[in-house]
């Protein structure tokens, strides 16, 4: 049986020293590192050496009893959230670790909610459980609290009282046959295999990773517990969870095979591509064997594939993953005058494929590259990343905020691109959609007008790039577009046409109506001590936050409010100084909203709309075989349809 499992947790809950004794208890390593000595397995890169986090998602396998485990150590930084929610689509069953001192954290209730939205069976572990402080009931509690109450602790192998009747009240059968025959051990684990499945209960166990308490345990329970049901006789299907490059560059394509088998030299498709599997490797850390065939289950890598993304379906699966954990920031990258930015951007862009989160953008007129992140300990690891891997010394500019534009009203706009021998238009009405829908696209255009591959071709230039607003030039998004209208030319239309009629028509549309500056909100909650409770409600004001009723327990608040990226991104630091180092603030990201501070920053911006020539609404028009410009104000006149 195929299981891959995922080790998740708030960074320093020990969770790569968890996954050290697993392997090494299960005889997939020889000798157990240390996170501290720079010597533990999955931490394998330099960059993580030495700064002692995980940062990169990394995969072993071991064999316990029946199962082969593909064990994935995912990272527990804010910063390289992304990373761990790509590799969490792939997860059969989640482990999340929490620290018996320091209890559940931010970090941990953004892990707990991706886990639920992609409904991945959940045992918890409460680690550190030896260290001054540890109080495995209050975490307990916490969890209940904070997270579900449908968790269950589970002390050995032999089920307490507790622990039966808790499962004989998750299913009515099994309460029956409590009461009328007592517990009768097969068909209870059977029903918590179920149960948990289900996703209807969260089985939690204890121990000491660094001291190797409690492991072997959780390895028997876990294994117990736990199946899958992989059907290796369907069609090949996977999905693609990371992309990396070896020394030589050449791209590796990593893989959850979800149904059927896939061999050397088969092929497979990607999107509406058609590529060939060179190689088939099976990663145990950084080492790797080369195998024949993969099946249902199992996780690997794969060369030759040159299209490949991250987050795409394979083979059967033909989808695309939506993340949630998005970058609220972006940074100018810096380097010497000497180096060619053509080569930088190629590096950069590398970084891209495996990942896509950075959205890496080229200024062309500047001669400027630009990422996305999550802040600023990536963008540290990210200038040794450029260091190690292309040998260039970069730097990064100062952290600003990742804005987006929508529009307020319906309107229309239209594109007419027709220089000498070439002939596209394409008319667009644009409606502002729910908040945080990003782009939708729909078509009411006839036929008759317009046939479908040309209709085709106007959706696929629309999501084939980010489009630029007109306050600020940030990206447009909560728009819904609908093609209305459009025309070809039996002889005229060539390749490029419609690109350019699109864009004109999307940007006359913004132009001709009012639009709205959005960006970033972060969802806080703060635990202090109840005597900081008037200096914090009154800093959360000031800041432009909302905050619902504080919660009090005893002499402790509990607040929790939502509050812009722009002036919450430092206030962790003033919690701290403010609270004595007692209190405390995580954050999520929470979409994006209407700017609280919209005037200033498109003053601060300057973005001249009409200055922007690869962002025009000028429509080009032919008459007599001469090609002429007309304004977008002015174009809807001039339109043909």
């Amino acid at each position: 049986m195929n299981k891959t499992i995922g080790i998740l947790a708030h960074v320093d809950a020990g969770k790569t020293t968890f996954s050290e004794q697993v392997l090494y208890h299960t005889k997939s390593i020889r000798s157990r590192g240390r996170v501290d000595h720079k010597d533990s397995f999955l931490d394998n890169n330099d960059i993580e050496k030495k700064r002692g986090i995980t940062v990169f998602s990394e995969q072993a396998i071991f064999n316990y009893k029946e199962s082969t485990y593909y064990l994935v150590d995912t990272p527990g930084h804010a910063d390289f959230s992304a990373e761990m929610e790509r590799a969490i689509k792939i997860m059969d069953y989640a482990i999340v670790i929490i620290s018996a001192v320091e209890g559940i954290q931010g970090q941990t209730e953004i892990i707990w909610e991706l886990l639920r939205k992609h409904n991945i069976p959940t045992f918890f572990f409460i680690n550190k459980i030896d260290r001054v402080g540890a109080d495995v009931n209050r975490v307990l509690k916490e969890i209940k609290e904070n997270l579900t109450k449908e968790v269950f602790f589970i002390d050995s192998t032999n089920f307490s009282d507790e622990v039966i009747e808790f499962i004989a009240e998750k299913d009515e059968k099994l309460l029956e046959v409590y009461f009328k025959d007592g517990y009768q051990e097969d068909l209870w684990i059977s029903s918590m295999r179920k149960l948990i499945k289900k996703n209807e209960i969260f089985p939690c166990m204890s121990g000491a990773a660094l001291q190797d308490e409690g492991i072997e345990e959780f390895l028997e329970v876990f294994d117990m517990l736990s199946y899958t049901n992989y059907d290796k006789n369907e069609t090949f299907s996977g999905i693609i969870y990371k992309i990396r490059h070896d020394n030589s560059r050449n791209k590796i394509t990593y893989i959850k095979a979800l149904s059927g088998s896939l061999r050397v030299k088969e092929e497979l498709q990607i999107e509406d591509k058609i590529e060939k599997v060179n190689e088939l490797r099976v990663y145990n850390g950084n080492k790797f064997e080369t195998v024949n065939e993969v099946f249902a289950g199992q996780i690997f890598g794969v060369t030759g594939l040159l299209s490949s993304k991250v987050g795409f379906g394979v083979g059967k699966l033909q989808e695309k993953a939506n993340y949630d954990l998005v970058p609220t920031l972006k940074s100018k990258v810096l380097f010497n005058e000497k180096l060619n930015p053509k080569d930088m951007l190629n590096y950069f862009k590398t970084l891209e494929e495996e990942d896509p989160a950075l959205n890496v953008v080229w200024h062309e007129k500047l001669k400027e590259i630009e990422v996305h992140i999550m802040g600023k300990i990536q963008l540290e690891v990210l200038k040794e990343v450029v260091k190690e891997r292309f040998n260039v010394d970069v730097d990064f500019g100062p952290c600003e905020i990742l804005y987006k534009e929508t529009i307020a009203k319906e309107t229309i706009g239209c594109g007419h691109f027709e220089p000498l021998r070439h002939y596209a238009e394409v008319h667009l009405r644009l409606e502002p959609g729910e908040r945080n829908t990003g782009i939708v696209f729909l078509s009411e255009c006839s036929l008759e007008n317009l046939e479908i591959n040309y209709q085709r071709l106007v959706q696929t230039h629309i999501f084939e790039r980010e489009h630029r607003g007109v306050l600020t030039g940030s990206a447009i998004t909560d728009l819904k577009i609908t093609l209305i209208n459009g025309r070809s030319h039996i002889k005229h239309t060539s390749g490029g046409d419609f690109r350019e009629a699109t864009y004109r028509a999307l940007r006359q549309g913004i132009e001709s109506t009012e639009n709205i500056l959005l960006e970033p909100y972060y969802k806080f909650k703060i635990d202090a001590d109840i005597d900081y409770m008037g200096r914090i409600l009154s800093d959360i004001q000031k800041l432009n936050g909302s905050f619902e009723p504080p919660k009090i327990f005893g002499n402790k608040i509990t607040v929790v409010g939502r509050g812009p990226v722009a002036t919450f991104m430092n206030y962790a630091m003033e919690i701290t100084e403010i609270t004595n180092g007692k209190g405390r603030i995580s954050f999520k990201f929470d979409g994006y909203d209407v700017c609280h501070n919209s005037e200033a920053v498109i003053n601060e911006i300057g973005y001249n709309k009409n200055s922007d020539m690869e962002y025009t609404s000028t429509s080009v028009f032919c008459s007599k075989g001469q090609s002429y410009l007309v304004p977008g104000n002015e174009a809807k006149e001039y339109m043909h349809c």
